[in-house]
């Protein structure tokens, strides 16, 4: 919920656009304004995984968008989220706006049950002849905006890795006490994934020092700490559950939900899959 809120923000500080800047930007950073990030979908659609979900036509004074997202956490009534839509016509191209969830036309519904989201404010969203005026559009067309905000969007998902593992690694220190003896025969001990995780931590600073480095090769290494974030947090909660045992498989042990955790800074945008696949390309 954090990186979304996060996210949000770093679009409209990032954008061209003085009103969002003025208006919504100061209540985002203090949080009067909550909001989320509704990337997913175009993140895959620009690597050419999925085709894009949201399409609209342009007026003369917006733009109207039809279509749904699966999805999307940190929403509730009142609040806001990027998104980004496809738009046909004489010209068509991909534009970016700050979409407000009490827009006319626009309704969000929980239609799944997480097995570790529950809380977070997850939605499916459904635009039917949602109106978005020209003074809420963040990048448009959204190719060199995206270049700008690409590697921030990713580097400020390190703290979801790197939260999760140090969460693993003090489940097991805290069983060292009882279970050392034994334990010390597991492979990824505790001091050995604490010295890859101070390494990753590092390399988050580094490279958030650069963050608008157009060169293909930073954005390369971006996305090979984020790969690396997730091999690592499903090292580290597997690495907790076998360090506390039977323990950890009780229903309410932080050992499995940090398991739980782990797994979903895998697959969130972008996955592990997506990122070897991004990280190929620019290989290539």
């Amino acid at each position: 919920m954090t990186w979304c809120q996060d996210a949000v923000a770093w679009y409209v500080e990032n954008s061209d656009n003085q009103h969002l800047k003025d208006t919504v930007l100061p209540k985002l950073a203090s949080g009067e304004l909550l909001g989320g990030t509704a990337l997913s979908n175009p993140m895959k659609y620009f690597a050419g995984i999925e085709d894009i979900l949201l399409h609209a036509e342009e007026t003369n004074d917006g733009f109207i968008v039809n279509g749904q997202l699966p999805w999307i956490s940190n929403l509730g009534e009142s609040h806001v989220f990027g998104s980004i839509f496809r738009v046909g016509g004489d010209n068509p191209r991909d534009v970016m706006a700050l979409v407000h969830t009490d827009t006319p036309g626009f309704e969000f519904r929980q239609l799944a049950e997480f097995c570790g989201m529950e809380g977070t404010g997850t939605y499916a969203l459904f635009f039917k002849d949602v109106f978005i005026p020209h003074n809420e559009i963040i990048a448009d067309p959204v190719g060199p905006f995206l270049s700008r905000i690409k590697a921030g969007f990713v580097l400020l998902q390190a703290g979801m890795a790197t939260g999760v593992i140090e969460g693993c690694i003090r489940l097991c220190e805290d069983v060292e006490p009882r279970l050392g003896h034994v334990n010390c025969y597991l492979d990824d001990r505790p001091d050995e994934l604490r010295e890859a995780l101070e390494d990753t931590r590092t390399l988050v600073r580094e490279l958030a020092t650069d963050v608008h480095n157009p060169d293909p090769a930073y954005f390369r290494q971006v996305l090979e700490l984020r790969l690396a974030g997730s091999e690592l947090a499903l090292r580290a909660a597997n690495s907790a559950m076998l360090h506390t045992g039977a323990n950890g498989y009780l229903v309410d042990a932080p050992a499995q939900r940090k398991l739980r955790e782990a797994y979903f800074v895998a697959i969130v945008t972008p996955a592990i899959k997506h990122l070897r696949k991004e990280i190929e390309a620019l290989i290539d």
